[in-house]
């Protein structure tokens, strides 16, 4: 690997991963259309790869390409290819894993009973077992995604029709996903149990729309009809929606971080509105660590609302400290050591002129790794400040993910190998603070974090998985990481 692509993974993996954006529609003459807008609006769950499958009656089309949607899906010949009243589309997040094609969802299979084509977010936590059983059992793998492993369960299941399959495939598996598919009769959408990755319905005239965020209906000016349920089937065809609930019921345990990091600010999650959680954690943030200070400065972008809620409560002004170029991809140079730390200028950089002589309130929405916050912690006092309270709007992040977020392993979390005050040194400031986890439930309407019966999946932050881990537990984590979060 090059220096620059050193460079590059270094400063990737002290982020969190955006996981996948799924969509669905049928029933509209220009369902491909309408899908590259909705995946256009899911771009921030993921950039490095998209797919659309279209079903027009009678053949199904595939479009897939690594790269970002408006890249990939601009030519009208792509559009042209995708005819049909029916659609789904993926964005995949970057990884570090390479980009290949055959990872690309939707994955498409033709089974006795027709076609069908899936794409899910989240992550299977006992794939590796079932992926080696079905191996075992004469089934042949052309990609490394536990998304693959539902087709052949779908496919070898003993059931009748396309959602009894489904359904059967579901029973076997655990862990997260919120799935779409479309087959040569409807589309169909379905949630895991516990209700972990979001997944809304929509409606546009008398097209029905599956989407992972809101905001994928906004640009298509559709309607939120309601949220797709914990353990909840849909079935969309030409008689209509058909809702199954075919799995135990059990409290729900909706990622957390959705509201913190993940969603988009113009969001509807949950029946909250994203950006005013992100400014309520910034106000609990203020309550909880307040700063003498003269400025509250966000780390752009996703620090941006929580910043404006701290410095309302805080009673401080609030201002653009730092500026995030927004037309950076990947470095294209190899830099030599001596300049190859001047990387996070390319993404960020210092405005000079509210920061100088200033004691700052530097807001971010987490902190993972820690050497991107020390660059720009260097970057902002360089330029002036005379001080740095770094606020932090979640939690410590000391476990994890295992459910379709790439994080890295917890020995290179920087707050499950060091204290507070080791972490305020290692990065430099002067004072480092996080929002608690029962501020973090505040901030999203719950009273607090009650213990052994919490609201949310916050593993991340509690280490509080609410599933069996079946693959880590056999094989350990770095085998699990090489194949679940591998090909996302």
């Amino acid at each position: 690997m090059t220096a620059a692509g050193r460079s590059d993974a270094d400063e990737d993996a002290d982020r969190w991963r955006e996981e996948c954006g799924v969509y669905a529609i049928y029933g509209h003459p220009d369902a491909a259309a309408h899908a590259i807008l909705g995946l256009h609006a899911l771009q921030h769950r993921g950039q490095e790869a998209a797919g659309i499958v279209s079903f027009d009656g009678a053949h199904f089309n595939t479009y897939r390409a690594t790269g970002l949607v408006g890249d990939s899906f601009s030519d009208p010949r792509v559009v042209e290819g995708l005819p049909g009243h029916a659609a789904i589309g993926h964005n995949r997040y970057a990884t570090t894993g390479g980009s290949v094609l055959r990872n690309v969802q939707p994955f498409f299979g033709d089974f006795a009973f027709g076609g069908l084509a899936i794409a899910h977010n989240g992550n299977l936590t006992n794939a590796l077992g079932l992926r080696r059983r079905l191996v075992e059992a004469g089934c042949l793998f052309q990609s490394t995604s536990d998304t693959e492993v539902l087709v052949h369960l779908i496919a070898r299941s003993g059931q009748r029709s396309i959602v009894e399959r489904l359904i059967d495939a579901l029973h076997q598996v655990e862990g997260a996903y919120s799935l779409v598919g479309v087959y040569d009769d409807g589309i169909i959408g379905a949630r895991d149990p516990l209700g972990v990755r979001p997944l809304v319905l929509g409606r546009l005239g008398d097209a029905l729309i599956l989407a992972s965020e809101t905001c994928a209906l906004d640009i298509i000016g559709a309607e939120l009809v309601r949220d797709v349920l914990p353990g909840e089937v849909i079935l969309i065809d030409k008689a209509g929606l058909h809702s199954l609930f075919p799995f135990v019921r059990t409290a729900r345990r909706f990622c957390i971080f959705e509201y913190v990091y993940f969603a988009r600010p113009d969001s509807l999650v949950e029946g909250r509105g994203v950006y005013d959680v992100r400014k309520e954690i910034g106000r609990e943030l203020a309550r909880e660590a307040p700063a003498a200070a003269d400025v509250v400065v966000p780390v752009p972008d996703s620090g941006v609302p929580a910043a404006i809620g701290y410095a309302q409560e805080a009673g401080l002004p609030f201002e653009l400290g730092i500026i995030r170029n927004h037309y950076v991809g990947r470095t294209f140079i190899e830099p030599t050591d001596n300049i190859r730390h001047l990387g996070v200028r390319l993404k960020h950089n210092a405005n000079r002129s509210t920061l100088v002589g200033k004691s700052v309130v530097l807001v971010d929405d987490s902190i993972v790794r820690g050497t991107t916050s020390t660059k720009i912690v260097n970057m902002v006092r360089a330029a002036g400040a005379t001080a740095i309270h770094m606020r932090i709007a979640s939690p410590p992040t000391t476990n994890s993910c295992y459910y379709g977020v790439d994080t890295p392993e917890r020995s290179k979390l920087l707050a499950a190998q060091h204290t507070l005050e080791e972490m305020a040194r290692l990065i430099g400031v002067d004072s480092l603070a996080f929002l608690s986890i029962d501020g973090l439930y505040r901030a999203v309407g719950e009273a607090r974090r009650e213990a052994g019966q919490p609201q949310y999946c916050d593993a991340c932050f509690t280490g509080d998985y609410p599933t069996r881990l079946a693959d880590a537990d056999d094989g350990g984590r770095d085998r699990q990481l090489t194949f679940l979060q591998h090909e996302r």
